[in-house]
């Protein structure tokens, strides 16, 4: 089965890794704290707080902005359950806005229409790899005193208009897991433009443990002491991962070009088949394309994903709409009310996409694909 995602690993990834195990730290060592530097430099100079994942940023970042009971957290149908449900986690109310119908990003204005004072987060998601209009998003957001969330789980590496993803919002979460555009194995982390954000996120993701003498509410133990002033949880990245990181990071300009090129091979290949709509890129923007989401037309979706399978192309489908996941529909979540997501998860296919494909099992694709419309 060629894979639709998967990681792309060489010599020196393994030899990045070998030598933390070879070494003295396998967790809270120097790697992590260099990985962070090196990921905050890249995404727009701001602090970078790694986690065990993409959902465990997510959550340390809602948790970081005070998210709680009786807040209001505005997303996109559009995406990936966690960052709807890292919100809903915590306690707080989510409310979907839909989408533009063509990128299938989350719509300033459909999100102007349903913030509220209550709303604490506008969270938006860079579906496929291109980042969501924050410029837009972000006056809705201020408009009602919120923050904004880049959830960038698709679009590390990409910008808009110069200013590199992790600097478009307040906040942005990253996932690494191994078919995103880099990877840790598992892992994620979140950037934050307050420091005192950051300061929060990062104790929450080590148990809550303040190290800071100055902060210190119990003064006279010793030099061991440390101290919890609100619950956290354990999401510390390893030093094996953040040593596989920064290998990654420094590769990330080719693996951003090698997508391009396959989106581009995929984008004249299908130019002329019936029955497929190719995506719409929106103006401005650098992607990075970590999924290439054709519209299969005529309510042919599943004929053609079974039909791909069967051929060994190893297609998926995302998003199902996240208020769809019964958890939400027995919160009395309905369908219909985000109706352009719902139409196009009706349509969407993810072809395979990764450095590691070639042009011919690219122009394999396109044949499987277009003679399953036939």
């Amino acid at each position: 089965m060629l894979p639709y995602g998967r990681q792309c690993i060489d010599d020196d990834d393994i030899a990045a890794v070998v030598e933390v195990l070879r070494g003295d730290w396998l967790t809270t060592g120097p790697y992590v704290a260099d990985f962070e530097r090196a990921l905050g430099a890249h995404a727009g100079g701001h602090r970078a707080v790694s986690a065990t994942s993409g959902t465990a940023a997510l959550h340390v970042a809602y948790a970081a902005a005070g998210v709680g009971p009786g807040d209001v957290v505005v997303t996109t149908p559009m995406t990936f359950v966690a960052t709807a449900s890292a919100a809903s986690i915590l306690g707080a109310r989510v409310e979907f806005a839909d989408v533009d119908a063509e990128t299938a990003l989350l719509d300033p204005d459909a999100a102007a229409a349903v913030v509220t004072s209550r709303t604490k987060v506008l969270a938006a998601v860079d579906y496929a790899g291109q980042p969501a209009d924050y410029d837009r998003l972000q006056a809705v957001a201020d408009s009602v005193g919120a923050l904004t969330l880049a959830d960038a789980a698709h679009s590390v590496g990409g910008a808009d208009r110069g200013r590199p993803v992790g600097d478009l919002a307040d906040i942005t979460t990253m996932s690494f897991f191994p078919t995103k555009n880099l990877t840790t194995g598992e892992g994620g982390a979140a950037l934050f433009k307050d420091p005192a954000l950051a300061r929060r996120a990062q104790e929450l993701h080590n148990i809550g443990l303040v190290r800071d003498p100055d902060r210190f509410e119990i003064r006279d133990e010793g030099p061991w002491h440390q101290e919890v002033h609100e619950f956290g949880l354990n999401y510390r990245l390893t030093d094996l991962g953040a040593a596989l990181g920064l290998s990654q990071l420094r590769r990330l300009a080719t693996f951003k070009r090698r997508r391009a090129e396959i989106f581009a091979r995929y984008a004249e290949g299908l130019a002329g088949v019936d029955g497929v709509r190719t995506p719409a890129v929106r103006e401005g923007v650098d992607p990075v394309w970590h999924l290439y989401p054709v519209r299969v037309l005529g309510g042919r979706r599943r004929e053609v994903f079974e039909r791909m399978r069967a051929a060994g192309i190893g297609v998926q489908v995302n998003y199902l709409p996240v208020y769809w996941h019964p958890v939400y529909a027995r919160a009395g979540y309905q369908r219909g009310s985000c109706p352009r997501a719902e139409q196009f998860y009706a349509e969407e296919l993810s072809l395979p996409i990764h450095p590691g494909l070639d042009d011919a099992q690219v122009d394999r694709v396109v044949d499987v694909l277009s003679e399953s419309l036939r």
